[in-house]
């Protein structure tokens, strides 16, 4: 999130728009929690003394903190990625990792999905965040730093929001960095590594790893080899069972054709399903969301007496759903949610072959995303159930 605890204080106070505003600092001996970009022009940053922001910024306004209202609306912005995957790891109020292999298969799907959490943050907060996306969390974090405006006398620069980090030039992505961006190099390591001549990534890379041990220790030493490659192992860790599992989008022009609104509610019921079968299994109540052009929001939901994750079950439903929802107007965001898990039963009729048809036809779903990422299943559009105008007739 963009200078978050002041973001949030100007939601509460438009006055202070585009003016040098920190949260915190209210006396000298205070210190700045929290800077906006027109008071980080100054010099003014997190961490400094009320009375230095002031000798760098005589016109700082300077707001006491409100720690209830950021965790009230930090409890908001995790709502939104918990819709969008549940391997969420936040870092602090205004920070978190989000795993989004499975909705998001491939770094451009990924992305796509940033911009997307960015705008609903945006349309539904009126705050401002900055998304890095890479194949590892040490990547993801440096380009989200990357992401976001910059402050310099001369005026803010805008941010690109977004920066991505192909797979295979994470090494070339790290060697442009001072030290100082490094995991674990803090001022005292710093320190040390000045002594030795390093203040520079590629510096470091060069130097002999005996030296380096002799400095820093073993630990440190095989940590910053590791983050001067590009290389960092560790998952993303949630920091508690989701209770729902869901994938929504605002869309870049409102929809109103009922074919291609159906379309996308194939999609994203597939994104969740696949989600679903691949961790919890099975899910009873499946929701809908939508948001018309005038941004009223509507929600509509049936509850299955088992919990279940067919995807052509699913949309027999939801369609039904997103028909009566709509009625024929424009749709501004769409998505599907899931709740209530459980194990997926399957009821078999001894003398029916629907539901392993049914098993078999998720089962080929599967391998197709697998194999060719989520957009081979606009393929699925076949899931509409049959609206049979004439019952006589059989296909």
């Amino acid at each position: 999130m963009n200078a978050f605890f002041v973001s949030v204080e100007l939601l509460d106070r438009p006055d202070l728009v585009g003016k040098p505003v920190v949260v915190g600092a209210s006396s000298d001996r205070g210190v700045v929690a929290a800077a906006s970009y027109e008071a980080r022009r100054f010099g003014v940053r997190s961490a400094m003394s009320g009375a230095e922001a002031k000798r760098r910024c005589p016109h700082l306004v300077a707001l006491p903190p409100d720690h209830r209202k950021y965790s009230a609306m930090s409890a908001r912005v995790r709502k939104i990625f918990d819709e969008q995957t549940s391997l969420v790891e936040p870092l602090a109020l205004d920070e978190a990792f989000l795993d989004v292999t499975v909705p998001a298969p491939g770094l451009d799907a990924a992305a796509r999905l940033a911009q997307s959490i960015r705008q609903q943050i945006s349309s539904e907060l009126g705050l401002g965040s900055s998304v890095g996306v890479a194949t590892n969390k040490f990547i993801a974090k440096l380009a989200s730093v990357d992401a976001k405006p910059v402050a310099s006398p001369s005026g803010i620069q805008p941010g690109p929001g977004v920066v991505i980090v192909d797979a295979g030039t994470e090494y070339d992505y790290v060697q442009r960095l001072d030290v100082g961006r490094l995991w674990g190099v803090g001022p005292k390591s710093r320190a040390k590594l000045e002594k030795i001549g390093v203040r520079t990534v590629p510096e470091l890379s060069a130097m002999p790893e005996e030296v380096l041990r002799a400095q820093l220790g073993e630990a440190l030493t095989t940590q910053l080899i590791d983050l001067t490659h590009g290389r960092d192992e560790r998952p993303v860790v949630p920091d508690r069972e989701a209770k729902s599992i869901g994938h929504e989008e605002t869309f870049g022009s409102d929809l109103a054709d009922a074919e291609v609104l159906h379309a996308e509610l194939v999609r994203m019921t597939d994104i969740v399903t696949s989600r679903i079968r691949s961790g919890v299994g099975g899910a009873k109540t499946w929701s809908i969301k939508v948001r018309l052009s005038d941004f009223t929001t509507l929600t509509r939901s049936h509850t299955w007496s088992t919990p279940i994750a067919s995807t052509s079950e699913v949309i027999g439903v939801l369609d039904k759903l997103l028909v009566s929802a709509v009625n024929s107007r424009s749709v501004r965001l769409l998505g599907v949610s899931a709740s209530g898990f459980g194990s997926a039963v399957q009821q078999l009729d001894l003398f029916s072959t629907a539901n392993v048809e049914q098993g078999r036809r998720d089962d080929a779903i599967d391998r197709v995303r697998d194999r060719f990422g989520g957009g081979a299943l606009r393929l699925a559009g076949s899931l509409r159930p049959e609206r049979d105008e004439n019952p006589s007739s059989k296909r």
